[in-house]
This record gives C-alpha cells, structure tokens and sequence, in this order.
C-alpha cells in the first residue's frame, strides 16, 4: 500500500516537524534561563502541567487520526470527513473546559501538585501558567488539524504550520525577553501568540484543502454521537493512558522538586536536550498511525505487521544516530544554560545515561504502541502504561530517589526501569498478532 517513496514523502516530514517541536521547548528553556534558576524551575514546573492537558489532547487527536486513517483505507472518503469535522469539534471543547480550569485554578493546582516551593520559583511558575492556559484552546485546535493531515499523509501541511509557530515562539520570545525584559511572561506571552496564529492557519486550511479531511462548512462540526463514539473508542482509553502517565511524571517531579532548585534545574535541561534524541521515535510513531490505520481500515492485517516491523528498524536506526549526536555535544550544550556547576554536573550525568539505555528499549516503550493504536488496541496499551507507570515508575523513583538517596538520579534510574517493562508487553503484543483485529469501523 505505501512504497519506500511514499514512506520517505511521510516519514521526512515528521522529522522535521518534531524537531521543530521540540526546538520550542529547547529555545524556551534556554532563552529564560537569562532570567536565572528560579524562572527555569518556576517554567519547567509549569511545563510539566501543560504537558498533562496537551498529552490528554494529543491522545483524542491520535483518536481522530486512527478513524480517518481508517475510513481512508476503506476508500470511504465522506465518512473520513465527517470524522474531521467531529475531531474539531471534541478538542475545542475540551481544551476550553481545560483553559477555565486552569484559569481558576492557578495558584491551587500548584501549590496541591509540587507542594511547597521557594517564593520565586512559584511566582515564575503562576506568571507562566496563567498566560499559557489561555492557550489552550488554540493548542487543541492546532493538533487537531495537523493529526488530520497527518492521517491523510499530508504531513507537510503539519510541518509548515509548525515552523511558522516556532518562528513566530521564537522572534517573540527575544522581543519580550531581551527588548522588553519581561522575562517568564515574554517567554509565555510567545507561545501564546504563536498558537494562536497556528490554530487560525490550521482551520483555514482544511477549509481549503481539496482532500478526505476537506471541512465545507460550519455543521461539519455540529455533533455526530456516531463518529464521536468512534473517535473516543480510541481517544478515551488513550487520553487517560496520557493523562495518568503524565500525572505519574507529576507525582515524580513533585518528588524532584523537594532536591532543590539546582535539581530541578537540571532535570529540566536534561528532559529539554534528550527529547531532541526521541525525534526519530515520535516521527515514526505518528507515521504508524497513518500507515496501520490506512492498512488495517483496507483489511490488509499481514501488510499491517510487515509495516509495523520495518518502520521499527526505522525508528532504531534514527534513535541510534540521535543518541550518538546528543553524547558528542551534550557538555558544550548543557553549558549554554548558565546553570551553577552543581546543576550542570547533574545534567551531564541524567543525559548520559538516557543515552546508554534508549538506543536499546526507547523505541518499543513508546514508537511500537502506536502500531496498536493505530489497529484500534487502544485498551491494552493504556493498562499496560498505567501499570508500568504507577508500580515501576513512580514506585521505583520514591524508593531509588527518596528512600535510598539516589535524588533525581534515582528518579531517572526508575524512569528505565519503566521503560523496560513497557518494552517487553509491548513486544509480545505485537509479536502475536492479536492487534491486528481490533478494527474501529
């Protein structure tokens, strides 16, 4: 169904957009480092709630994706733009329901996850929080479509969008922050702007689109409970395997929030430099949604498998290069966040380590699900990470890092331990076939 051509046309794409992505964070983290610790340990807290909702988004979206993906490859075309239409829909409305929670909830949702904090560290972290939560809604938006062009194969749609979004995030984040001094609040006032922009280029364009996800008008996104149930089958199971694997990281960073703020310092710059090493992994992850879901929707389970093993070798060589790069450069990188020699030795040695351990298991932890999902066994990979998450993860973290004194070293000791377990289900999930008959439609 998809030759190496096709792949590539796909596959490319999605790197660069990952990367782009993830620049973001990266760009952030760095350029409010200037303000000192304190504004990166206030913005890194924050990020770690933000990340929660956006996973919870990004899981519906995934939903979305897998039923026109789906619908496509059974060659039903106006079924695929009905789904489209409800996707838009469902994540408005859930990522406003978000940003009035969050509004309201500022200093409460901080002060009940991370506990008590030092005085600056919170203010940075209520500044960033409030001027991101009106975000959302435009965030929502903006998966939505791109999850949709996607699914069709039009990644570079999504690719484009992202790299006017980062170009806007970061010309705005050295206005407000080197012109206009406003430190943690320029750095959030960027994002904000920049996903507004998205979101609007976004919606104009699958008005415009001469495709399967072509929006015609307004009652495209009036309710369909038949499409919406459908897009939930998958969106559900995997937003609370999301959103539980995010409160998990929560419940972890609270954790590292009581090492101190060079602690939190360095997980923060560690998680922003090794997510450049996962780019080949979520890029090949989002290509399985459309290439499974296209072959599962066509009945084709046998192209599904063989599909599922080559995009893997795929996923295992790019996560191979990365983590190679990432050893190489990762002292002159580190040292571009001003963080206090304590801080930047403990960097170092979280980087390390992510190396040594993700070239062997990272890809089947977390690309290799996406193949399940994208078949419609959305179920088994959210009891499978809820699982994982709370009895390795969290449980490993408390006992290496708080118990034994290992501080956030620990943490990440526990967050491999994670990995492996997650690793070996998934494998005999996929090995055995069984997903291949969890169709949606």
């Amino acid at each position: 169904m998809f030759t190496s051509k096709d792949l590539k046309r796909l596959i490319i794409p999605l790197i660069f957009e990952q990367l782009l992505a993830v620049s973001v964070g990266f760009v952030d983290t760095f350029m409010v480092s200037i303000a000192g610790e304190a504004a990166v340990s206030g913005v890194a807290l924050v990020d770690n709630i933000s990340n929660l909702l956006i996973q919870i988004l990004s899981a519906l979206a995934t939903g979305g994706a897998v039923v026109c993906s789906q619908y496509l490859g059974s060659k039903n075309i106006d079924m695929s733009k009905k789904s489209a239409g409800q996707l838009i829909f469902i994540m408005s409305t859930l990522s406003a329901l978000l940003m009035v929670i969050s509004l309201i909830g500022n200093h409460g949702i901080i002060n009940f996850i991370f506990g008590k904090i030092e005085r600056d560290v919170f203010e940075s972290a209520s500044i960033y929080f409030y001027i991101t939560a009106v975000s959302y809604p435009f965030l929502g938006v903006y998966n939505a479509g791109a999850a949709l062009f996607r699914s069709i194969g039009n990644s570079k749609i999504s690719m484009n969008t992202s790299l006017i979004m980062n170009i806007i995030n970061i010309c705005g984040n050295a206005l407000f922050i080197f012109v206009f001094n406003m430190g943690v609040a320029g750095v959030a006032l960027a994002t904000l702007i920049s996903r507004i922009i998205s979101a609007i280029i976004i919606i104009s364009l699958m008005f415009k689109a001469e495709s399967a996800i072509r929006i015609k008008s307004g009652r495209d996104f009036l309710p369909c409970p038949s499409i919406i149930r459908k897009i939930l089958s998958i969106g559900l199971p995997s937003g609370l395997e999301n959103g539980m694997f995010q409160i998990g990281k929560l419940s972890v960073s609270s954790l590292v929030s009581t090492f101190g703020t060079a602690a939190i310092a360095a997980n923060s710059v560690a998680n922003s430099v090794t997510m450049f090493a996962n780019i080949p992994g979520n890029a090949i992850g989002m290509a399985m949604i459309t290439v499974i879901g296209q072959c599962i929707g066509a009945k084709k389970p046998d192209e599904a498998k063989r599909y599922g093993k080559k995009l893997m070798f795929i996923a295992y060589a790019g996560i191979l290069a990365t983590n190679i790069i990432m050893t190489i450069v990762a002292v002159p990188v580190v040292g571009l966040f001003h963080l206090s020699p304590e801080a930047t030795k403990t960097g170092l040695s979280l980087i390390h380590c992510f190396s040594l351990v993700a070239i062997f298991i990272w890809p089947l932890s977390f690309t290799m699900p996406n193949a399940l999902r994208a078949a419609g066994d959305a179920k088994y990979t959210m009891m499978v990470s809820i699982f994982s998450m709370w009895a390795f993860r969290v449980g490993s973290s408390y006992l290496l890092g708080g118990t034994l004194g290992l501080g956030v070293l620990g943490v990440w000791f526990g967050m491999f331990i994670d990995w492996g377990f997650r690793s070996l289900a998934f494998l005999i999930r996929f090995l055995r076939g069984k997903w291949t008959q969890k169709a949606v439609i």
